[in-house]
């Protein structure tokens, strides 16, 4: 097992006084774990340190040529007290298949968690307790050779930081309104879009600043071979339950293998509702939607676990669903799930991991 030293802070950080108010992502913990590669020696030993800046070169090729990869997971505070995990060696089984991916190094997952849960005992005193809230865990892993040319980077630096968040949408439940993106594509199969890389994410930007000003929150991407089939929306996968059951895009190479998304699938399943994984059309949405077939859609992801759909537009189409409020599945699958999350309802699926 790798070694890991902590560098307690001098100077704790106030920590928010009204933990109802918290945004998503803007306030950071006190520590945060790093560990660095070097090819030909491995992995260092795990330091948990002062959270605070790098110093990097100008040259650092992750600025240059975007190998960065990262993760997105939580740590909730049940009514106990208690802290627990939700499927933490899933997010670090995933990064790993995108680090294959990008040609960077492969992570000792048992060794990572250990490194995960020293960090989160250290700072345990930041994961609030308010309803909704919850700890942000986010495991980076970037390129850090000094040198300009396209090819993979001999070093390489992986960290983790904390941040106490709120609800990922200001909405919180209110159903949100999704752009139907028909012209840019945010990733084809062959490429990275499986993968949680930075420049997925900011091939994404131009199509949701565009939408932001059309008054919604998220954008709908469709493939982007005929551009007309439904692939995932911004930080979420989707879910449209049809009257004969639930249907989602499959994972054709171009979608992320989400955390929640799997666990949504077995939920539903094990409340005897069909699951379908197949390719869906946007003209089948909206075919259905107008034919009275489609009474629910939700997007499901870490940072918003499950948000459902109120109105969905693809050109001069607009579809409206369950009256404007969340519908009675997206309500169930949300309250199951949170509830597994947050301790207060069982968990027979062993997706829990408890720190104490």
């Amino acid at each position: 097992m790798q070694k890991i030293t902590i560098q307690e802070t001098q100077r704790r950080k106030d920590k928010p006084a009204d933990e109802a108010e918290l945004g998503f992502g803007t306030l950071f913990t006190d520590h945060m774990l790093v560990m660095d590669y070097d090819w030909g020696q491995g992995w260092g030993d795990m330091r948990i340190v002062p959270y605070g800046p790098f110093q990097m070169d100008p040259a650092c090729c992750v600025l240059h040529y975007a190998q960065t990869i990262f993760e997105g997971l939580k740590c909730y505070r049940r009514a106990d007290g208690g802290l627990q995990l939700f499927r933490p060696v899933d997010n670090f089984e995933r990064m790993n298949i995108s680090a294959q991916r990008l040609c960077m190094p492969q992570l000792d997952i048992p060794a990572v968690m250990e490194g995960l849960k020293a960090l989160l005992r250290l700072d345990a005193g930041w994961v609030p307790s308010a309803p909704g809230t919850t700890l942000y865990i986010r495991p980076t892993l970037i390129a850090t050779d000094n040198l300009l040319g396209v090819h993979a980077s001999r070093s390489y630096r992986f960290f983790i930081i904390l941040s106490p968040v709120g609800a990922y949408y200001a909405s919180g439940l209110a159903p949100v309104n999704i752009y139907v993106e028909e012209n840019l594509v945010r990733a084809v199969r062959g490429g990275v879009g499986f993968t949680k890389t930075g420049g997925n994410y900011a091939a994404s930007i131009l199509a949701g600043a565009r939408a932001e000003e059309k008054g919604f929150a998220q954008v709908l991407w469709l493939d982007g071979k005929e551009n007309r089939y439904i692939e995932e929306v911004g930080s979420m996968n989707m879910f449209f339950k049809f009257r004969d059951g639930l249907v989602t895009p499959p994972l054709n190479g171009s979608i992320l293998d989400g955390i929640t998304r799997r666990s949504v699938i077995q939920l539903a399943q094990a409340a005897g509702y069909p699951v379908t994984q197949r390719p869906l059309s946007v003209d089948e949405v909206f075919d259905a939607a107008e034919a009275g077939g489609l009474d629910e859609a939700f997007g499901t992801g870490t940072a918003a676990v499950i948000s459902p759909v109120g109105m969905l537009q693809w050109r001069d189409r607009v579809i409206r669903l369950s009256g404007g409020d969340i519908g009675p599945l997206t309500r169930q699958l949300y309250d199951r799930l949170t509830g597994i999350q947050y301790g207060t309802q069982p968990d027979p699926f062993g997706w829990v991991t408890r720190l104490d």
